[in-house]
């Protein structure tokens, strides 16, 4: 209307997001040789981060430094903002931290079902965690009465992924996912890792070969010699990756 002027509300202020997951300045050392030369590392809720790089780059060190399962000589682990650096694996785990080793981590003597069982510790129903894996993992479902270390490595993985996911985790850690498994069976994986962060689970998942990993990741990093090199956009990191030291994937 003539002669009147309007005035809007200002926008909301944008909050920036604050890292679930956190390294500042982390070192670490096997005796006196140093491995981990001041590593900075930032995950964001509900993001898949990739750590990529070659074998001795020091990435399962770092993943072992996230989840606690070793104390850095310096630097800072911080979850959610808050400072836990030297935290027990196992009160980080209660926290809300779960780790799939390399080499699957299920009881291999132990039926799939027996393995759910294990995991109903964090007080869940067997049921609950049953029908949760088999959900996810329609292959399971199949294999519920089959002894864990006869099933193909595929199924072990998805076992050891379930079994990860029954403490319904805030922060997902894969180390070396696709290790021994085909390509077809790695990419059904990795589907599989795209739908648990659509739910918003943060995931670092470190990996040797970068191909797979790169198409279901928010950000990634190469790591070189105890130190991360690059942080971008998977499709940027993917340029700079070298064949020289991942293997040509």
């Amino acid at each position: 209307m003539a002669g009147s002027s309007t005035t809007s509300a200002p926008p909301d202020p944008v909050i920036a997001a604050e890292p679930i997951l956190e390294l500042q300045g982390i070192r670490a050392a096997y005796g006196s040789i140093e491995v981990l030369h001041g590593v900075d590392l930032a995950v964001m809720p509900g993001e898949v981060y990739a750590l990529l790089g070659p074998n001795g780059a020091g990435k399962t060190t770092t993943l072992n430094i996230l989840s606690g399962l070793m104390k850095p000589t310096a630097g800072k682990v911080l979850v959610a903002g808050r400072d836990v650096t030297g935290t027990k694996a196992e009160d980080l785990a209660r926290a809300g931290m779960a780790m799939i080793p390399e080499g699957r981590g299920i009881f291999p003597n132990l039926t799939v079902r027996e393995n759910l069982r294990m995991a109903t510790f964090t007080g869940k129903k067997l049921a609950d965690l049953e029908a949760a894996a088999y959900g996810r993992f329609s292959r399971l479902a199949e294999r519920r009465s089959q002894v864990a270390g006869t099933m193909s490595g595929g199924e072990q993985q998805m076992l050891a992924m379930a079994r990860g996911l029954a403490t319904d985790p805030a922060v997902l850690i894969l180390d070396e996912l696709s290790m021994g498994l085909a390509p077809l069976i790695v990419e059904e994986l990795y589907g599989v890792v795209a739908h648990i962060a659509a739910d918003g689970v943060s995931i670092v998942v470190v990996e040797q070969f970068a191909r797979t990993v790169l198409g279901v990741s928010d950000r990634a990093a190469i790591m070189v010699h105890g130190k991360i090199r690059a942080v971008g956009d998977p499709t940027a990191i993917e340029a700079e990756l070298s064949s020289a030291y991942l293997g040509g994937q």
